[in-house]
Parts: structure tokens; C-alpha cells; sequence
């Protein structure tokens, strides 16, 4: 079995799907180097979402085990190995979310404090997008809309548990989120 050298946790490496595919064929020190290489970032993504420290361990262990059952179904031509391993993270974290209901949005004026805490300077996945760019984005948006996007995308809520929040019909939650994501995504191209 080749040996891969691991590299410093937060270095960028192009070799990432090679890692990956290393995976898919059930080699280990391939997994073991991709975790060296992603799991710091992998971990601040879920412990944004799930906020205790106990549990973001406990995701981030089912995140490599899914990363080992599904390597094989990464295709790099899709996209970015870091956004595709960073999209299975926030998937997990938001279903323990789900789950537990543990996370709540802070109502009233914690909101900005909160956008900000989203808004992570240190997240490398959006590499050409700011922090304030993204403030600026989200700030562009009709309130009700973005309080929509954000928590469905950083609580997980659900269209139907938006319709009854906002006591609107699932078609309009869905076509909040629809028209309000391509406004933020169109945002940050422009801000890029």
C-alpha cells in the first residue's frame, strides 16, 4: 500500500480527490491523511451548526464514516473535494440539529451578532467571499426572506416548519427560499 505524507490541517491541496478516490478503494491512510487535511475545517463547520463541542465530535466521526461509505460517488468534475465534504458535514450536523432541536436563533438584537458568528472569516471553503460581503448580501434581502434562508440553511428548519412559523403556505417558504438564495448567490458573484 502506498503511503501518503500528511500535510499541515489547514493547507489547501489539490490532491484532495486523489485522497478521496484512495478512499473509495478502501485504502486508509488515505482516509487518515484526507482527515488530517480537512477535519480542523470540517469541525468548525459542524460546531457552528451544532454549537456543543461533545456532539460536533460525534458528527464529525459520522461525517468520515459517510466519507468512507460514499468515496466512491464523489465525482471531481461535480465540484470542489472540500465543498463536497463540507456539504456531507453540514448535512449531518443540521440532521443531529433536527434531531435534538438543540439550537435556537437568537431573537431581537442579537440577530447582527449572530449573522456575523455565521459569516466566519475563517471559513476558507468561500474563498473569494468576505464576511462583509456576505453581511452585505444578507443585508440586501427583505428581512422576513432572510431570517427564512438563514434558518432553514444554519438551523435546518424545514419548508413546512417555515410555513408554520411564518403562518404562510409551503409554495411561498419554498419560493422565499428559491428567489432569496439566487439573490444572495447572485450578491456574492457580483462582490467576488
Amino acid at each position: 500500500m502506498e503511503r501518503v505524507q500528511d500535510r499541515p490541517a489547514g493547507e489547501t491541496s489539490d490532491d484532495l480527490p486523489a485522497l478521496i478516490a484512495g478512499v473509495a478503494a478502501g485504502r486508509r491512510d488515505a482516509l487518515a491523511a484526507l482527515y488530517g487535511r480537512t477535519a480542523p475545517k470540517l469541525f468548525g463547520i459542524v460546531l457552528r451548526i451544532v454549537r456543543d463541542r461533545g456532539a460536533a465530535e460525534d458528527v464529525l466521526q459520522d461525517v468520515y464514516l459517510r466519507v468512507w461509505q460514499s468515496a466512491a460517488g464523489y465525482a471531481p468534475e461535480a465540484g470542489r473535494p472540500m465543498a463536497w465534504l463540507a456539504s456531507i458535514a453540514r448535512h449531518r450536523a443540521i440532521d443531529v440539529v433536527r434531531r435534538r432541536r438543540e439550537v435556537a436563533m437568537p431573537s431581537g438584537g442579537d440577530e447582527e451578532d449572530w449573522l456575523q458568528r455565521v459569516a466566519d472569516p475563517r471559513d476558507r471553503e468561500a474563498e473569494a467571499l468576505s464576511r462583509e460581503a456576505l453581511l452585505y448580501c444578507l443585508a440586501r434581502l427583505d428581512p422576513q426572506q432572510r431570517d427564512c434562508v438563514v434558518r432553514a440553511y444554519c438551523e435546518g428548519l424545514s419548508r413546512e416548519e417555515l410555513a408554520a412559523r411564518y403562518d404562510r403556505p409551503v409554495n411561498t417558504v419554498k419560493t422565499w427560499l428559491h428567489r432569496g438564495l439566487a439573490m444572495l448567490r447572485g450578491c456574492l458573484d457580483e462582490a467576488a
